[in-house]
C-alpha cells in the first residue's frame, strides 16, 4: 500500500506492506525517492490504539455516535438562531485531508453563511499566502523540489531545514556532494544544524530579513544586476526602487548587525549566480513583517530575473502536510473557495456552484481574533479539528481560559487527552494516520493520496464524515451527501475549473469526472492540471504570465523592521520552533520511545556567556519568563546562539510536563496583513531553579505528578518515565501519589541518594531514584523490569541500584533511527572512526535519514580539539 506521510510539508511517499511491520520510503515518489525521516520511518510505532479518542463523549460521558452528532448540530442550531451565524466558528488544522478541508468549508462559508473558519496553517504560511498574492496576483508557488538539485546557489532563510524537512534537507546535501560548486547560503540567528554545510552564514538580528533583502534589491538596481528583459513584466518597480535605496549597505549592517563583508558577499554571490533558489519557512512568516518579509524575498528574484526556470526561484517551504491543500479550498478566513476571494463576482460564482444563497461574503475571523471573539463571548460555538490550540496559540492560556467559558466546544480529535480536547464538551473520534482515506498537497504544489490500510480504531469516523452528518442534521442534506471522498474531491476539482478560464492559478479540472477507481489509483500530480497541462505543472511563470489582470508582476516597497523590545527586566530574546525529532504538540510522537530519545524533556538552549551570567550550568533547570508567564525546564548550553538569545522548543504541553507551553509565554502580535502571529521574538528572563533534590519515577501509566516545583513525562518501552525536582523530601513527595501506599517497598539510602522499588504480586509497580542532583542511571534496563520481571533477590538488587553492575549508560541519543548514543559515538570515534561515514559504518548512525550527520560532525570535531 502506498500512501503519504502526515507531518511536514515535504509530503514523502510511503510504503506499508503490513500495518505489524516498519513502513519504508515509496522508491517511487516525486518528493522523497525512498528517503523517510526518523519520525516518517517511526510511523508504524504510532499505530496504537493506546491513548486514542475511541468513542464520542459529551462532558466526559460516553454516547453513541448519533447522540453526539445530534447534540452538536442542535447546539449550532440554537445558537445560530439566537445569536446568528457569526456566533459559530470552526478552526481546522493542516494535518486534515483536502476533502475533510472541503467539507468544512463548505459548511461554514457556503451554508452557515460565515466565514469563521481558521486553521492552524495561519500559524505557519499566512504571510507567504499573502507575499505570493501581491506579487503574483495568486498564492502560488513557482517552484518544485527538482530545483534543488538544479540550483546554483540556494538560500536558506528563517529555517532549520535539516530539522524541520529533513528529507528535502538531504536533497540538498546529495546535490552539494554531487556539485561541491553548488553554494548556499543560510540566513539565521541561530547556528543550527542547517549550517553544516554552509558556505556563508549570516547571523542576523532577529526580524531584520526585510532589511537585508530590502538592501539586496537596492543594490542589485545600483550593480547592473537587474534582467532587463524581466521590467515589461513587472509593475510597481520605480516606487519600490525609490524605497529601498535608503538601505545601503551601511545601514543593513546596522540593521542586521552583520558586518559589510559578509553582507556584501551573500548580495554579490545573488548577482553572480544564474540559478538561486530561496527556500524560507518560519523565521520569515512568524513576525509582525511577515507579509513584508516575503514580498522582500520575492522582489529580489523578480527584479533579478530568477524565476521560471529550472533552478530559480522563491520557494516557500510548507509547513504541515496539507497546509497547501487548505489553502486550496479556502480553509483561511480570508479566502472563499478555490483561490477565489469574496469580491461579488466571486461569491455569486460560488453560490451558484453550491447552489446555496448563504454564501459569506465577507472575510471571517483569523485566528487570533477568533479566539479573541470567543474570549470576549461573541463566538460561541467553536468546532476544533485535529490541533491544540491551547498549546500552539500565542498567549495560549488566555485561550485556554476563553475555551473553558465557550458555551459550546466541539473537538473532532484521534487522542483522548490533549491540552484542548481536555477543555471539549464534545469529543468525536477522528480517524488517524493508515485510517483515513483522501489527498494532500504538498509544498510544491503535488497531489498525492494518503490510504487507508487499518480498521478505523474504535468507533472513529473521518472528519469530512462528522462534518456532512452534521451538515445533514441542519438541513443541509442534498449539498453533504456524499458516500466517498473521492465524491468530495470531484467536486472540489470541478469547482478549481468552474469559470476559470485561466484567471486563477489553482485549476485541477482535469480531475472534476475521476471515479472512484481513478482515485484509488492517482498518482502523485502537481497542478495546475487541466486541458492545457493534462499531465500536470512542475514550474510556474515561464511565460512570465502572472495572474493580476494586466498579467504583470507586483514589487512590494519593504517594511522596517521591528524593534526588539528587550529592557532591563526583560533582556534576553527568546526564539521558539521545532526539534528533530518531534512534531507540533506530540500527540503523536510523543507516545513513541525512540522518538523522545534525542531530546526527552523540555529544555532551553543559551549561550555559554549568558549561562554563566546567571549561575547556569549544562543541565541545570531554570525558569524563563515573559511578561505573560512562566516556562520550566532544562539548560542546554549552545555555543551556536547568539549572545541575548535563547532558544526553547515549541512542542511540550501540559500532558507531558509540568509548565512547559512556550506559546504562553508570547503575546500575540501579529502581521496586519497576514494576521499570521510573531512567535519568534519574545523579550524574556531567566530564574534559575534550586531544588532540594532530583530524581527518576518510573511506572507503569500515566500520571499526573501532585505538585512539585518540576516534572516531566516521556514513555519508555513498557513504562512511563518521569524526571522531577522538587523542594520537600522526595519520599514523602513519592509517598503523596495514588496507591503508592498499598505497595510493597525496597529501599536503599547512601548519603542523600534514596532508591525505592515498589511492588504488588511480585510485579515491579514503582521505580525510584532520587538524589540532591540528577541520579544517572540506565532508562532502558528499570524500563524493562516492567515488562520482564526480576526473578531473583539478585536481579532485584541490581535494579535497586539503576544500572546493571557492569553494565554503561549510552548517553544521549543521537541517531533515533537505531539508537546510537553519544557514549558509543565517542568510543568509537578515539578508536579511530573519523569521518560520519566511518562512523555509519561501523554503528550505522547517519545512514537512514541523516538527520544527526551534523551533531556526528560536530562530535568529531570537538573530539579532535580535545586530543
Amino acid at each position: 500500500m502506498k500512501t503519504t506521510c502526515p507531518y511536514c510539508g515535504v509530503g514523502c511517499g510511503v510504503e506499508v506492506k503490513a500495518p505489524d511491520q516498519p513502513v519504508s520510503g515509496d522508491l517511487q515518489h516525486p518528493a522523497n525517492f525512498g528517503r523517510l525521516c526518523v519520525k516518517g520511518s517511526a510511523l508504524g510505532e504510532t499505530l496504537s490504539h493506546e491513548g486514542r479518542l475511541l468513542w464520542p463523549q459529551i462532558h466526559g460521558e460516553r454516547v453513541s455516535m448519533d447522540q453526539a452528532l445530534d447534540h452538536v448540530a442542535q447546539g449550532l442550531r440554537d445558537i445560530i438562531d439566537k445569536h446568528g451565524p457569526q456566533a459559530v466558528a470552526f478552526y481546522g488544522s493542516g494535518q486534515l485531508l483536502t476533502e475533510d478541508y472541503y467539507t468544512a468549508n463548505k459548511l461554514v462559508k457556503g451554508f452557515i453563511g460565515a466565514a469563521n473558519i481558521d486553521t492552524n496553517s495561519r500559524l505557519c504560511m499566512a504571510s507567504a499566502v499573502v507575499g505570493y498574492k501581491r506579487a503574483f496576483g495568486a498564492d502560488a508557488v513557482p517552484c518544485c523540489y527538482e530545483d534543488i538539485e538544479q540550483a546554483d546557489m540556494v538560500v536558506l532563510v528563517g529555517s532549520n531545514a535539516a530539522w524541520a524537512h529533513p528529507v528535502a534537507w538531504q536533497r540538498l546535501v546529495q546535490a552539494k556532494t554531487d556539485r561541491p560548486e553548488m553554494q548556499l547560503v543560510v540566513i539565521d540567528p541561530r547556528r543550527t544544524a542547517s549550517c553544516d554545510i554552509a558556505d556563508l552564514h549570516l547571523a542576523l538580528q532577529p526580524g531584520s530579513d526585510s532589511a537585508l533583502f530590502a538592501g539586496l534589491l537596492n543594490w542589485l538596481n545600483e550593480n547592473e544586476a537587474v534582467d532587463e528583459t524581466m521590467l515589461p513584466h513587472l509593475a510597481n518597480v520605480e516606487t519600490t526602487l525609490e524605497a529601498c535605496k535608503a538601505w545601503d549597505l551601511a545601514t543593513v549592517a546596522v540593521a542586521c548587525q552583520l558586518s559589510e563583508h559578509a553582507i556584501l558577499s551573500f548580495w554579490q554571490r545573488f548577482a553572480a549566480q544564474p540559478r538561486v533558489l530561496t527556500l524560507w519557512c518560519m523565521g520569515i512568516n512568524q513576525s509582525q513583517t511577515g507579509s513584508d518579509n516575503n514580498n522582500a524575498i520575492i522582489n529580489a528574484h523578480l527584479l533579478s530575473g530568477k524565476i521560471g526556470y529550472a533552478g530559480a526561484g522563491p520557494f516557500s517551504l510548507t509547513g504541515q502536510p496539507n497546509a497547501m491543500g487548505g489553502r486550496e479550498v479556502g480553509g483561511l478566513a480570508n479566502q472563499l473557495a478555490a483561490h477565489m476571494g469574496f469580491s461579488a463576482e466571486e461569491v455569486d460564482r460560488v453560490s451558484r456552484f453550491w447552489n446555496s444563497p448563504h454564501v459569506a461574503r465577507q472575510p471571517g475571523l483569523t485566528a487570533v481574533n477568533l479566539f479573541n471573539a470567543i474570549d470576549r463571548g461573541e463566538v460561541k460555538a467553536v468546532w476544533i479539528m485535529g490541533t491544540n490550540p491551547a498549546v500552539s496559540m500565542p498567549e495560549g492560556n488566555r485561550v485556554a481560559q476563553a475555551l473553558a467559558r465557550c458555551e459550546l466546544v466541539v473537538v473532532s480529535e484521534v487522542s483522548a487527552r490533549s491540552d484542548t480536547a481536555d477543555l471539549a464538551d464534545v469529543l468525536l473520534p477522528a480517524q488517524g494516520w493508515g485510517e483515513k482515506n483522501g489527498t494532500v498537497t504538498n509544498s510544491e504544489r503535488r497531489i498525492s493520496r494518503q490510504r487507508s490500510f487499518i480498521a478505523p480504531a474504535g468507533e472513529a469516523k473521518p472528519d469530512w464524515w462528522l462534518l456532512a452528518q452534521v451538515a445533514q442534521r441542519l438541513g443541509y442534506t442534498e449539498a453533504f451527501a456524499w458516500q466517498h471522498p473521492s465524491e468530495i474531491f470531484a467536486e472540489h476539482a470541478a469547482l478549481s475549473g468552474f469559470e476559470n478560464h485561466g484567471r486563477r492559478a489553482f485549476d485541477i479540472s482535469a480531475l472534476a469526472h475521476i471515479t472512484r477507481e481513478q482515485y484509488d489509483q492517482l498518482a502523485p500530480v502537481q497542478w495546475p492540471l487541466n486541458d492545457r497541462a493534462p499531465t500536470g505543472t512542475a514550474r510556474l511563470f515561464a511565460d512570465r504570465r502572472f495572474f493580476h489582470a494586466d498579467g504583470k508582476a507586483r514589487l512590494l516597497p519593504p517594511a522596517i523592521p521591528v524593534k526588539t523590545l528587550t529592557s532591563s527586566h526583560y533582556p534576553l530574546l527568546m526564539n521558539t520552533g521545532r526539534i528533530r525529532d518531534q512534531w507540533h504538540t506530540m500527540t503523536r510522537t510523543g507516545n513513541v520511545p525512540r522518538l523522545m530519545q534525542h531530546y526527552d524533556e523540555p529544555f532551553v538552549a543559551l549561550h555559554p556567556h549568558d549561562a554563566a551570567a546567571h549561575g547556569l550550568s549544562q543541565g541545570d533547570l531554570t525558569r524563563v519568563q515573559s511578561a505573560l508567564g512562566w516556562w520550566s525546564g532544562r539548560v542546554v548550553i549552545d555555543s551556536g546562539l547568539v549572545r541575548g538569545q535563547l532558544f526553547i522548543p515549541m512542542h511540550w504541553t501540559r500532558q507531558f510536563s509540568a509548565q512547559a507551553n512556550v506559546d504562553g509565554l508570547v503575546a500575540a502580535h501579529c502581521c496586519p496583513d497576514s494576521g499570521q502571529p510573531a512567535l519568534k521574538q519574545t523579550a524574556v528572563r531567566l530564574q534559575p531553579l534550586r531544588p532540594a533534590w532530583q530524581g527518576w519515577l518510573f511506572l507503569p501509566e500515566v500520571i499526573t505528578p501532585q505538585p512539585v516545583l518540576y516534572w516531566s513525562r516521556a514513555p519508555q518501552q513498557g513504562a512511563q518515565r518521569y524526571v522531577l525536582a522538587g523542594e520537600a523530601q522526595a519520599e514523602d513527595w513519592l509517598m503523596q501519589l495514588p496507591t503508592m501506599q498499598e505497595l510493597q517497598w525496597q529501599q536503599a539510602r547512601a548519603g542523600q541518594q534514596l532508591h525505592m522499588l515498589g511492588w504488588r504480586n511480585g510485579r515491579l509497580m514503582c521505580a525510584f531514584y532520587a538524589a540532591p542532583w540528577l541520579p544517572e542511571i540506565d532508562h532502558g534496563f528499570v524500563a524493562r523490569a516492567f515488562t520482564e520481571t526480576p526473578s531473583s533477590p539478585q536481579q532485584r538488587h541490581v535494579l535497586l541500584g539503576g544500572r546493571l553492575a557492569l553494565g554503561e549508560s549510552q548517553g544521549r541519543t543521537i541517531c533515533s533511527c537505531f539508537g546510537v548514543g553519544e557514549v558509543a559515538i565517542r568510543r568509537a570515534i578515539v578508536q579511530g572512526c573519523d569521518s560520519p561515514a566511518a562512523l555509519g559504518a561501523a554503528l550505522k548512525c547517519g545512514t537512514n535519514c541523516g538527520s544527526c550527520i551534523p551533531e556526528l560532525k560536530t562530535l568529531l570535531a570537538t573530539l579532535r580539539v580535545a586530543q
